[in-house]
């Protein structure tokens, strides 16, 4: 009886279901949606290593204890990052490197703008990237300054399309390099794409591109660490800041003129930030949960007026109060579980269509869909109590006599 009542008519009942499907669809969608970005960015930083930690330079301070700004003169040095490779004992690689930002690099009539980083030998093991084609360059390349480069895959790609660039010269700054091998392919992660780099030894950087703007040594803009495990992180950097206080005469209260940061810390900090969003934004799609019960609430009030005279002469046949408040009742949950299994297969439906667009993982959480169907039933329940009460409250002489 329900089910016939409800397709007398079409047009109104499927009005009623649309706040169910958008508001049950949006949640199973942006659920799925944030699930995806969060793994796959996830996937990106570990791939660079779960067990690496990040020292970078701060800023540096002048007699007064003023802070001259982050890049005014380098805090950090090679010789620091070479005594942290003999004397922090979890630390099973060091690698230090000097960056330059949005350099025009040159090859005939092609030219693009990439950062440069000068680096050592010890920055593939570390930072988990190897070359695809060629080699990386060796110790005599950094005992001698040569001027030789490294190409991210994304920067061989704007330069030499799909040609061997091994043994051509491309122009940094003037000045020209050999290109002696490719990186592999590794994507970006947030703001920092690891194929649009190039990179040199760190010798030649510091000589040729920047100069030796550090106050003694070797100017670098940081240092990366690798130790065996993640585990080990929070002692390589208890002993690294340790030491770093020492060698730059920092004793308390002064601040540290360098930032420590590892791998998992950005991991743990971008899950928290990715499941807030997500949750806030699954809430504001929520709104659209009640908009579809008000709305079911409101046909069905409708409804009861209008079938006033077939309450009225179902109760004089003998129909119970509770009999009518369960057909009301019924009508409203059909309405809200139909509209909220529609809403799922088409959030289902959005997710795969975003998951393809974007190149994320298609993740559909089970717990978002039993929750959206379990929403859309408790919705139509309560949608549905208010009128089938008045339903089983009309006096069935009164129902008749009414037009």
């Amino acid at each position: 009886m329900a089910v016939d009542s409800l397709l007398s008519n079409r047009l109104r009942t499927g009005l009623t279901m649309l706040g169910m499907i958008i508001g049950i669809g949006s949640v199973v969608a942006i659920t799925s949606i944030g699930q995806g970005v969060q793994k796959s960015t996830e996937k990106q930083i570990q791939a660079l290593g779960t067990n690496v930690m990040m020292v970078m330079a701060g800023a540096s301070k002048t007699q007064a204890g003023i802070s001259q700004g982050i890049g005014s003169s380098s805090t950090l040095t090679w010789e620091d990052a070479e005594v942290i490779a003999e004397q922090v004992t979890v630390a099973k690689a060091v690698t230090a490197y000097l960056q330059k930002p949005s350099v025009q690099v040159i090859y005939g009539d092609e030219n693009v703008s990439t950062t440069i980083i000068g680096t050592d030998l010890n920055y593939s093991e570390v930072k988990n990237i190897y070359p695809e084609f060629g080699l990386f360059f060796t110790q005599a390349d950094l005992d001698s300054a040569r001027s030789v480069a490294v190409l991210g895959a994304k920067v061989r790609d704007q330069l030499f399309g799909n040609r061997d660039p091994v043994g051509e010269v491309i122009r940094i700054q003037q000045k020209s390099y050999q290109v002696i091998g490719v990186m592999e392919a590794k994507g970006a992660v947030g703001s920092q794409d690891q194929d649009d780099m190039v990179y040199i030894p760190l010798t030649n950087m510091s000589l040729q591109l920047v100069g030796n703007n550090a106050l003694s040594g070797t100017a670098i803009t940081g240092l990366w660490l690798l130790t065996d495990s993640s585990e080990e992180l929070d002692t390589a950097q208890f002993q690294v800041t340790n030491l770093l206080r020492l060698r730059h005469n920092i004793y308390p209260p002064d601040d540290d003129d360098f930032n420590i940061t590892n791998q998992v810390d950005i991991i743990n900090t971008f899950n928290t930030v990715m499941s807030t969003l997500t949750l806030m934004v699954s809430a504001v799609a929520g709104i659209s949960l009640v908009v579809g019960g008000i709305g079911i609430a409101n046909i069905m009030l409708v409804t009861v007026v209008e079938r006033t005279k077939e309450v009225g002469l179902r109760k004089a046949l003998g129909a119970t109060n509770q009999t009518v408040q369960s057909q009301f009742l019924i009508e409203a949950v059909l309405v809200s579980t139909v509209g909220g299994s529609i809403g799922i297969g088409g959030g289902i439906v959005l997710a795969a269509a975003a998951a393809t667009a974007f190149q994320i993982p298609l993740i559909i959480s089970v717990q978002s869909i039993v929750a959206g169907f379990s929403l859309s039933i408790a919705v139509g329940l309560a949608a549905g109590v208010v009128p089938a009460q008045n339903a089983a409250r009309l006096d069935p002489i009164v129902a008749l006599r009414s037009e």
